[in-house]
């Protein structure tokens, strides 16, 4: 099979071989995935260049998301699966094979069903961005009648935020962004209260949507850097979603202002989602996406012989949606 794969750390132009390799066979309770698109997430550039982790593999074929047909049955799956259109998730997790190759193997759980009127191409985008957004928001419970803030809700995992928030029933819904074009996304998805942070005060919008209530649940990109405002639009007992800090990795928390309004941060690592919340995510997802009621990120395809300039524009974080290989 072709396949994209690296033997040591570092820049994606560095370290990134393209070449063949040998076919894998599904294993007792796998499925065989024929991958026609991969999709690259920022844990995937951070594995590869070893920021995170460096899982020691010989060689690693990354990513964790993708989409295609089962081709091929282990032991213990039903054959009847052969064919099925499918997205995976974890494909790479804990694992040295991922969705950069013509064929992947994975657990029959972990590669799901479509929805059948859905663009083969956008499943590559469910397993990260999806899947974090949902955990983002319903891990402590139900959002109807709750007050919500989804920070970056133009990016591929704040865009299902909003509109996971909003079919969740949320009694308002703000989300910010960084500039028009993102606004014009968000405002397309259905939010209905856009705040660029760039322009204005995030908090003080915020305040004015829920009737100087703040929220009850935030989404949230940017711990660090958005932390400041997180304390100006919190009640008791507000619960705070992150799955990533880019502005400051290392905030200082403030340990008080938290303790005396039940403050709860959730930090969230989609890979680790629990089987119950997981098996919802996937259930409310094909159920958005069946009744045409879910927007998803635009997607950027570049072929399999191009995977460094897609960690690259991972990287650069200069694309509006997801970036995709094509194999």
């Amino acid at each position: 099979m072709k396949a994209a794969y690296y033997r040591g750390y570092g820049a994606a132009r560095e370290v990134f071989e393209l070449g063949e390799l040998p076919d894998p066979e599904p294993g007792p309770g796998e499925v065989r995935v024929r991958v026609r698109y991969s999709g690259v997430n920022p844990s995937d550039c951070n594995r590869r260049s070893g920021s995170r982790d460096r899982p020691g593999y010989p060689l690693i074929i990354p990513h964790s998301d993708g989409a295609g047909e089962i081709d091929q049955v282990g032991s213990g799956v039903a054959e009847a699966r052969i064919g099925e259109r499918v997205w995976t998730w974890n494909a790479q997790r804990g694992r040295p094979f991922g969705t950069a190759a013509e064929f992947v193997c994975l657990p029959s759980a972990q590669a799901v069903p479509m929805p059948e009127a859905v663009d083969l191409a956008l499943g590559a985008g469910f397993g990260v961005p999806a899947m974090t957004a949902y955990f983002s928001l319903f891990a402590d419970g139900p959002l109807a009648g709750r007050d919500v803030l989804v920070t970056g809700a133009a990016g591929a995992v704040g865009l299902y935020a909003a509109q996971f928030a909003h079919l969740g029933g949320a009694r308002s819904l703000i989300g910010t962004v960084s500039g028009e074009a993102k606004a014009a996304i968000a405002r397309d998805a259905g939010v209905p209260v856009i705040v660029n942070y760039r322009q204005e005060n995030v908090a003080e919008r915020v305040l004015a949507a829920t009737a100087g209530r703040g929220v009850d649940r935030i989404s949230e990109v940017d711990f660090g850097g958005n932390l400041a405002t997180i304390l100006k639009v919190m009640r008791e007992g507000t619960i705070v979603g992150t799955y990533a800090s880019r502005g400051e990795e290392a905030p200082t928390l403030p340990y008080y202002p938290f303790l005396f309004a039940n403050i709860v941060v959730r930090f969230v690592q989609c890979s680790l989602i629990l089987g119950e919340l997981r098996a919802a995510a996937i259930r409310d997802l094909g159920r958005g996406c069946a009744e045409g009621r879910l927007r998803h990120p635009t997607p950027t395809i570049l072929p399999l012989s191009q995977i460094a300039r897609a960690h690259e524009l991972v990287e650069s974080k200069s694309v509006i949606g997801k970036v995709m290989l094509a194999l």
